[in-house]
């Protein structure tokens, strides 16, 4: 059962995804936006992300018929990635982060497209802590463990920013009091 929370600029969520709690935090700041992803109950690696201005910000494929599965938008191909702090233990987290960098980025991006929220070239940073996969570790891809909990987490991140842009509107549609 996922809680969701707002306060101004603070969306907050907590989930059991894949058996584990995880909380994910979005916290807009005026230059930049963070999203902390955690299992752990702290902040983790942190991983920023960037884009040119002239980058342009492709929509997420339409879902087919036959999914279940709500398509991500492609992170754009001139997309930055800076470690600011932590560095994952193994090669495989160091990717699995940075997907989950990349990823996260774009979702806020393409969710502030639309001119309601402002982030649409913002840096984006991103903590990430989550639970080791045992023997996950070792090979090139995803397990389906991680692929599930990628895709929950990134279900997770969208319902926060589709509940923080629905807010901004509705606030800006309200009378003043």
């Amino acid at each position: 059962m996922a809680t969701t929370t707002s306060i101004s600029s603070t969306s907050q969520s907590s989930a059991s995804i894949e058996g584990i709690s995880t909380d994910v935090i979005i916290q807009r700041f005026a230059d930049r936006v963070m999203v902390i992803i955690t299992q752990l109950g702290k902040a983790g690696t942190l991983i920023e992300a960037t884009i040119p201005d002239a980058t342009p910000l492709i929509p997420p494929p339409a879902l087919p018929a036959d999914s279940s599965e709500v398509p991500l938008p492609p992170p754009p191909p001139s997309i930055h990635l800076t470690p600011l702090l932590g560095n994952a233990p193994t090669e495989h987290l160091q990717t699995l982060h940075s997907l989950y960098a990349a990823q996260v980025a774009t979702l806020v991006w393409t969710s502030s497209a639309d001119g309601l929220v402002g982030d649409s070239r913002r840096a984006i940073i991103v903590s990430i802590a989550l639970r080791p996969v045992p023997g996950a570790e070792g090979g090139e891809s995803l397990s389906e463990h991680e692929r599930r909990m990628f895709h929950g987490i990134m279900a997770v991140v969208r319902t926060l920013l589709a509940h923080r842009s629905l807010s901004f509107a509705q606030s800006m549609l309200s009378p003043p009091p």
